[in-house]
């Protein structure tokens, strides 16, 4: 019995020692063991480090760069505020002519009357937004669908060749628009414009008077230089909105499809809601730009002394009466009434890009 309880427990003795063996094994593995992710965690925290050293970096950088472009508008709005502050003060009528009369821009004075100038920019205002809102008019549906055809239509061969044509006009100097649509487009457009005036001259915006509009020879006038502006940012417009068209979520087009919808109701219920904003965006992007262009508009549309409120007139836009008036621009005080109508278009489009963004924000 003794035996048997000895040999009975050898085994257990055995068991045991290999077990604790093996406890005491893996409890003495496990420092090392711990050593190891120890370790790695060290590493791991080192490259932490690095990666979080990178972030800063990155970081202080790309808030820097933001910084810098606030800084740098904050300061042409300043430097325009400033300039434009004499000019302002010298208007014979006070400050509410300025942004009310717009007959007149007499910038000759004489210090017998104390140097009085009087200047208004309503002409300019209306004319500026009269053919950049009829340019974004004629841009966007063709935008529109010229980003619908290379994101859904188009054969996948031809995208990439075609929005390669298309964001080359984009490349296009204004100038060259400018004499193209001087040259080209305007006596091109006569014909049409005598017949539309004849249909519906009676209408004010059509309306066309002998020796105030331009000739049809050349029809310089507000329509034509619409055309031209609309040519100009269709590209900015079809290139935004292609590109957040082409990301709309491939399982929202494939449920579409699963249902039985056409291509068209595809594009319909999932692309255009989906890339609406960015539209927007892109439209806002172009307005932006017809705003500010000066060589083309300055080539196409004939300067008339003022507004009627006709297409079929000419005009002058804020950045084509500051571009002609560029020699004035020795007299400090003739050359701060222009930079006060600059002022006013910068202040212009920073609210037209403002309303974009808080467009874009509500649709999301």
């Amino acid at each position: 019995m003794r035996s048997s309880s000895m040999t009975n427990s050898h085994p257990g003795t055995e068991s045991g020692t290999d077990a604790g063996t093996a406890q005491d094994g893996s409890q003495g593995r496990e420092p090392s063991g711990a050593a190891g992710p120890g370790g790695t965690d060290g590493a791991g925290t080192a490259t932490g480090s690095v990666k979080r050293t990178g972030d800063r970096i990155f970081e202080s950088l790309s808030t820097g760069a933001a910084v810098l472009i606030t800084v740098i508008i904050g300061a042409i709005g300043l430097f325009l505020l400033l300039q434009a502050i004499p000019a302002l003060s010298r208007e014979r009528d006070g400050l509410f002519s300025f942004f009310t009369y717009g007959d007149r821009w007499d910038l000759n004075y004489s210090s017998n009357d104390g140097g009085w100038m009087q200047f208004g920019i309503p002409n300019m205002f209306f004319t500026t937004v009269m053919v950049s809102v009829l340019a974004l008019i004629i841009a966007m549906p063709i935008a529109l669908g010229v980003a619908v055809f290379l994101s859904n239509y188009c054969p996948k061969r031809a995208v990439r060749p075609l929005g390669f044509v298309i964001d080359l006009l984009a490349a296009v100097p204004s100038i060259v628009f400018g004499i193209w649509g001087m040259q080209v487009l305007g006596p091109a457009l006569g014909g049409f414009y005598e017949w539309l005036v004849g249909w519906a001259g009676g209408f004010i915006l059509f309306d066309w008077e002998q020796g105030t509009s331009p000739a049809f020879s050349t029809s310089r006038n507000i329509f034509t230089g619409g055309v031209v502006l609309a040519i100009m940012i269709l590209p900015i417009i079809a290139a935004t909105a292609r590109e957040v068209f082409v990301q709309t979520p491939r399982g929202q087009v494939e449920a579409a499809l699963a249902l039985g919808a056409t291509r068209w109701e595809v594009v319909r219920m999932t692309v255009l809601p989906f890339g609406k904003s960015g539209y927007i965006s892109g439209a806002m992007l172009g307005l932006g730009r017809a705003l500010g262009e000066t060589m083309a508009l300055y080539m196409v549309i004939a300067s008339a002394p003022g507004f009627r409120g006709s297409l079929m007139d000419g005009g002058t836009t804020f950045a084509t009466a500051i571009a002609n008036a560029a020699p004035e621009f020795n007299d400090d005080l003739k050359a701060g009434a222009y930079i006060a109508a600059g002022l006013v278009l910068f202040v212009l489009t920073f609210l037209v890009n403002a309303a974009a963004r808080s467009l874009v924000n509500n649709r999301k």
